[in-house]
């Protein structure tokens, strides 16, 4: 019997233990259950402003003179000198000699033109002489009726005068091919290319250089047809002293980025065929004056970048850059701090800004944050940049928890 007892007390003590652990786990109070908190995406915003604003667009083109030519000789000869203005690179004023030909021969035949005239004089006193002695014989013979013009040596004072100004004009053209011997610019400009030499023999077909006026050069801008509208530009504009837009030109020279002033003075009346762009053409008034322009030329060749304001002021909504997303939307917080996105139509973008016409209102505020995606309706927590050093939370690049 002790024995059986020995054996019956732990199996007695180990299922009362089981029973004691359940009631103390049953009498346990349930703990209250607390509801996951949701961690809200937080963003960047920026307010919309309403401005009137002048837009503008930015283009690039090459810088091309306005005149330019084959310079010509307009009559044969030995090149005899050549100027030193007249070197790749030279300038050149206006009526300065540029190149000089064998002006012997030329001589020689304004003598001899000059000859044929005075002959001619007096072969026209001659005959007006003989007119008068037949008037005066006829008047002494008494003969009835009127005298033929012949009698009275009229048609030979007419031949004497044409003689005569033939004659001059001979004289005339040898003395405008001496004067052609010298080659004169006809612009004040700059030499592009040289192509002759002194002894060389050229004729009226040699080209001797080509050369540019320094006066104007012009700027072809190719522009799409929503950068026209931004700028009310039409085709086929013609600009007058009033309503020409105003263009800045940059470029850089020397590390350091230089600016022109110029004006758009006409727009292609036809689109581009291969281009399919529009083409505004913009002229910058003494290119090479080094006081006007910061000691830096606006040279032929050169690339610039354009930027031409509209004449006429818009009312327009003022987004950061960064706001615009997929080219015409943007994501607006409103007052429950839900994430909506809108469409918007623009206006006009820039480095910095987009200015748009609807689709937002001022006083908005849009998400400039990157966000690798977003839900319409969506809560989120807005943090504006000025009060960003304020708060201890920072912009967070997740999707909702």
């Amino acid at each position: 019997m002790s024995k059986l007892f020995k054996r019956l007390v732990p199996v007695v003590v180990i299922i009362a233990s089981i029973f004691i652990v359940q009631a103390l786990v049953a009498a346990k109070p349930t703990p209250e259950k607390k509801p996951k908190e949701q961690r809200l995406l937080s963003l960047y915003v920026d307010k919309v402003e309403a401005e009137t604003v002048k837009l503008s667009v930015t283009s690039h083109g090459e810088i091309k003179p306005q005149t330019e030519i084959d310079l010509t000789a307009q009559v044969s000869g030995q090149i005899m000198s050549i100027s030193n203005q007249f070197a790749e690179g030279a300038e050149f004023s206006s009526q300065s000699v540029l190149i000089k030909i064998d002006d012997r021969d030329y001589k020689t035949a304004v003598i001899r033109a000059q000859a044929q005239v005075a002959s001619a004089k007096v072969n026209v006193q001659e005959q007006l002489a003989n007119s008068k002695i037949k008037k005066e014989q006829w008047k002494r013979k008494k003969n009835k009726g009127t005298p033929s013009d012949y009698a009275l040596n009229k048609p030979q004072i007419a031949e004497a005068k044409a003689l005569l100004r033939a004659a001059e004009a001979d004289l005339q053209s040898a003395n405008l091919n001496l004067a052609r011997t010298e080659i004169k610019a006809p612009f004040k400009g700059r030499v592009l290319i040289e192509n002759i030499s002194i002894g060389q023999y050229i004729t009226p077909a040699t080209i001797l250089g080509h050369i540019f006026s320094t006066d104007i050069v012009e700027v072809r801008l190719p522009l799409t047809d929503s950068q026209m509208v931004e700028l009310n530009l039409p085709m086929g504009f013609m600009a007058d002293e009033h309503n020409a837009p105003v263009v800045t030109l940059s470029a850089n020279v020397g590390n350091q980025l230089h600016h022109w002033q110029g004006r758009i003075v006409r727009t292609n009346a036809a689109i581009d065929q291969q281009t399919r762009l529009i083409y505004a053409v913009a002229e910058i008034i003494y290119p090479y004056n080094l006081e006007a322009n910061n000691n830096t030329a606006l040279a032929v060749g050169m690339y610039v970048t354009a930027t031409i304001d509209s004449n006429n002021s818009q009312d327009a909504l003022v987004l950061p850059s960064l706001a615009l997303h997929n080219s015409d939307k943007v994501y607006v917080i409103n007052d429950e701090s839900k994430l909506e996105i809108r469409k918007v139509t623009v206006l006009s973008t820039s480095k910095d800004f987009v200015y748009v016409s609807d689709g937002v209102e001022a006083g908005e505020k849009v998400v400039t944050s990157t966000v690798p995606a977003v839900v319409d309706g969506m809560k989120v927590k807005a943090l504006e940049r000025q009060t960003i050093g304020q708060s201890s939370d920072q912009p967070q690049q997740q999707s909702q928890g």
